[in-house]
């Protein structure tokens, strides 16, 4: 028998070598006490009761569900007045994300998003080989100038999401068609629009009618956060013909679960339940901002914020490392973010008025030395 040479294996490519995994938000303390969790922006509110009817009449699971989200792709058109024909379903807007990267992207290539962006984004360009680009930011928010001072001849791709995950900012509707014109035509420009459905009415940065209108624009969305959907893992995007061609032919076959479909189907037709979410994250949001403020004199901040979360900064003295351990001693996880530069900012979703209530209390409490 021939001796086996144990130093041989099958090696990764260098790029992937390269990535750091995503790190989810917590949900227990370093001791592993459970904790109430606003580190993963999902909604306070659970879900809509037409989910959890529609699931009760979900097929049994020894059958593949739709492979093309038919039902779905059809909700989804009738509620945003889109062909279906132009609509993609997938594991969640990440996978989506992910397929657009390997689409148009690959060794030699770059990827560009703007500094603070979803960390995924630098995953899923590092994962078919392209170069990350990172934007200056104008005061944690997207700078269109600086964001197309990066993009060269090498550029394939720029990904924006609006509201932007982790600073809450919003890039108006002027400044998105100002960025989109400025990039060539055989640049996809992404617009993530992960927390497009806490925008109050009347506020729209015209992402979807470019989505209709031009030939290289993808809109992404996911029923996560204000469906409340976050553990069936859907998503959407909708673009162009050859756009969402493009992703059919990489992504996974039956990629969207049958109790996902179903849930997501009726999700998207309960409006009041949306409704009722957006009004409660606007009222909790005002009003645990103005907490935050009352404690601007101990350098605590709030970046202005359009989504289901507020990027509070330490500009100060205190850290957030510290302030993120005397929430835990509260009974609460938020998410430090300092693998994106953001040691000095704690994310903190909207929650229920008890919990912004005590999340601020334990921030006054450590600002006075007394969490």
């Amino acid at each position: 028998m021939t001796d086996i040479d144990k130093t041989m294996r099958p090696r990764m490519k260098p790029y992937i070598a390269a990535i750091h995994p995503y790190v989810p938000g917590r949900s227990s303390g370093n001791d592993g006490r459970p904790l109430v969790k606003l580190s993963a922006n999902e909604n306070p509110l659970g879900t809509s009761k037409a989910v959890l009817e529609a699931r009760r009449a979900t097929p049994l699971p020894d059958r593949y569900p739709d492979p093309d989200a038919t039902a779905l792709r059809s909700a989804i058109g009738a509620i945003h007045g889109i062909d279906p024909a132009h609509i993609v379903c997938g594991t969640g807007s990440g996978e989506l994300l992910n397929l657009a990267a390997r689409a148009y992207a690959g060794p030699g290539d770059n990827i560009v998003h703007v500094r603070y962006g979803f960390s995924l984004y630098s995953i899923v360009t590092q994962s078919c080989g392209a170069d990350v680009v990172i934007a200056p930011d104008d005061d944690y928010a997207t700078d269109v100038d600086a964001l197309l001072a990066c993009v060269n001849d090498d550029t394939r791709v720029v990904f924006l999401a609006n509201p932007n995950n982790p600073t809450g900012t919003y890039l108006p509707g002027e400044e998105l068609a100002r960025l989109h014109s400025g990039l060539r035509d055989d640049i996809l420009l992404v617009i993530d629009h992960a927390y497009a459905e806490y925008l109050p009415d009347g506020l729209d940065d015209g992402g979807m009618a470019l989505a209709a209108q031009m030939q290289n624009v993808l809109v992404t969305r996911t029923f996560s956060k204000i469906y409340g959907l976050a553990g069936d893992r859907i998503g959407w995007a909708t673009g162009a013909p050859h756009i969402v061609g493009a992703l059919n032919r990489i992504r996974g076959p039956f990629n969207v679960n049958q109790c996902g479909q179903t849930a997501a189907t009726a999700a998207i037709g309960d409006v009041g339940f949306v409704q009722a979410s957006r009004d409660h994250n606007a009222a909790e949001r005002a009003r645990f901002v103005s907490m935050i403020e009352a404690m601007g004199n101990h350098g605590l901040r709030a970046v202005p914020s359009e989504a289901n979360f507020v990027l509070v900064l330490f500009e100060g003295e205190l850290e957030a490392g510290d302030a993120l351990q005397a929430l835990a001693r509260a009974g609460y996880a938020v998410r430090h973010l300092p693998g994106q530069g953001l040691p000095h900012g704690l994310r903190i979703t909207i929650g229920t008025a008890q919990h912004m209530d005590d999340i601020a209390t334990a921030l006054r409490a450590f600002c006075e030395g007394k969490g």
